[in-house]
């Protein structure tokens, strides 16, 4: 796996009034992945969007769509976020009692998978199903709103988790209170993707902002 810390803005900060514009914003500042949170107000206490949406922001930006699943359950939609034009999809541990046939199914409609941790899941529980992953996703928030303080004691479950998937081609990203003064101790325990959502659509200087994360996380 590629040691370059990948930056994912979450489109949850956007400007939802212009979604496409901002997508195409934060494409031509630099970033990686264009990271989307999809909640249903059951799983999480929040109610976003949905495939559709998906399909709308497809043509604004070539870059990988991160889609993040914070619904339950998650497999009667992952098809229809797969034809919607995501790259990615990540699926919680906790929202399904079958994780290793949602992340097969990810994989069978030639998506990569990913598998998320809130705060308070151990990392046991991603064990047996990290050879059916592409991603690991550490919440550092309670899942629901974005703008949320950093948890610190998450710095410590990433260690883990990185010690966990060892020399697997698995990516290791963090979601939640993503900012200059937090991407450091994320990547020095492991992480190589950061999503940030306020600290990245912050003031509308998408460049900077990229740029001041990705600084700090090489620092």
């Amino acid at each position: 796996m590629s040691t370059d810390i990948l930056i994912a803005p979450s489109i949850l900060s956007a400007d939802f009034a212009r979604l496409g514009e901002e997508v195409r914003a934060i494409d031509a500042a630099g970033c990686d992945w264009v990271h989307v949170d999809v909640m249903d107000g059951h799983f999480v206490p929040n109610i976003t969007i949905g495939p559709g949406v998906v399909r709308a922001i497809r043509p604004h930006t070539k870059k990988p769509l991160d889609v993040h699943l914070m619904i339950a359950p998650a497999d009667p939609y992952i098809e229809a976020f797969a034809v919607a034009g995501a790259d990615r999809i990540t699926v919680h541990a906790e929202a399904g009692p079958h994780l290793d046939r949602s992340l097969e199914l990810i994989r069978s409609l030639g998506k990569k998978a990913g598998v998320s941790l809130t705060p308070q899941t151990p990392e046991s529980a991603i064990q047996y199903v990290l050879d059916r992953s592409d991603l690991v996703l550490v919440m550092t928030v309670n899942p629901g709103f974005g703008g949320q303080a950093f948890i610190p004691a998450m710095v410590d479950k990433i260690r883990r988790v990185r010690t966990m998937i060892g020399d697997r081609p698995i990516h290791l990203e963090v979601d939640g209170g993503v900012a200059p003064d937090t991407a450091g101790s994320c990547t020095a325990a492991g992480a190589n993707v950061l999503v940030a959502g306020s600290a990245v659509f912050k003031d509308g200087a998408y460049a900077a902002n990229i740029a001041a994360i990705r600084a700090a996380a090489r620092a």
